[in-house]
């Protein structure tokens, strides 16, 4: 297919990129340079809901990744209309562009967070389970997912994947933990109970490949590993892996003081997630267990 990715230089965009080649796919990477031209390359501009009709043309299938991170900085009232504006903008302009489209494209796989779920406790969530009121990062997810209606209401298949947390040396949180683990500064943050819904860096691209061809699977999706574990449990067996002591906690109101509201949801808050509709479309996990996804992605 010819699929366009947004996103493609993020930290799952890079390694999704030549997955997609590898299977005979041709990419085109939306960019927001003009200067970056070349083949396989368009630019857009979101804010103003505009992509190159070149990329368009023939175009059966996006993957968009585009968004700012959540985890850049402490947040403030800017950085909250960044973070929900980057992906509603993004997300709008390819839906609107997608419903204009004759032939329509076969399929828009969108990402999210499992953040749409809100700190839930020990509770099990699937794709059926309500949003979190009341979090900045269920109502952000809950937009950005309602933003994708265009090009659903036009016959498009819609997959929106809604991610865990990525294990991946090269970015995301586990990449942001190696050092103070590194130097046997690690230990449990808060209460050490939240659950910690992961999946490793193989597996969020082996996903979004799954998710171009069962034609029954649509809606949200669950991309995490089928066993979540508490942040207990994590940071035990991150420690053993680096061999090395986690014996310097973070209480929570240290989290708190520390990043404010993000480090509430981010590092206080947890989801227990099932990924049911990968299990029943028959993804097979490349890394189900914590510490052999870890050791792998550390490699």
């Amino acid at each position: 297919m010819k699929i366009i990715v947004s996103g493609a230089s993020g930290l799952v965009g890079a390694r999704l990129v030549p997955a997609l080649k590898s299977q005979g796919h041709e990419v085109v990477r939306l960019v927001r340079d003009h200067k970056m031209t070349g083949p396989g390359v368009a630019f857009w501009d979101p804010k103003a809901g505009k992509i190159d009709p070149a990329a368009l043309a023939g175009c059966e299938a996006a993957i968009n990744l585009a968004g700012e991170n959540i985890a850049a900085g402490r947040w403030n009232e800017k950085r909250k209309a960044a973070i929900r504006e980057s992906r509603i903008d993004a997300t709008t302009t390819i839906a609107k562009a997608f419903a204009s489209l004759e032939p329509r494209p076969k399929v828009l796989v969108n990402a999210s967070a499992i953040g749409y779920y809100g700190s839930r406790g020990d509770e099990w969530l699937d794709e059926s389970s309500s949003y979190g009121s009341g979090d900045f990062l269920s109502s952000v997810c809950r937009d950005w997912e309602a933003a994708t209606e265009p090009a659903r209401a036009a016959g498009v298949r819609v997959v929106m994947t809604r991610f865990g947390v990525i294990l991946s040396k090269d970015g995301g949180a586990l990449a942001k933990m190696l050092t103070p683990f590194k130097l046997g500064l690690g230990g449990v943050i808060g209460s050490g109970r939240q659950y910690m819904s992961w999946i490793a860096i193989d597996d969020i691209v082996g996903s979004i490949l799954h998710s171009l061809n069962p034609a029954d699977l649509s809606g949200p999706v669950n991309v995490v590993a089928a066993r979540p574990v508490t942040n207990t449990d994590f940071t035990k067996t991150l420690g053993r892996v680096l061999s090395r002591p986690t014996i310097f906690p973070m209480p929570a109101f240290a989290a708190k003081l520390a990043f404010g509201q993000m480090g509430e949801e981010l590092l206080l808050g947890g989801q227990r997630v099932k990924p049911a509709k990968l299990e029943q479309t028959g993804y097979a996990f490349q890394y189900p267990e914590l510490e052999a996804a870890i050791r792998h992605v550390l490699t």
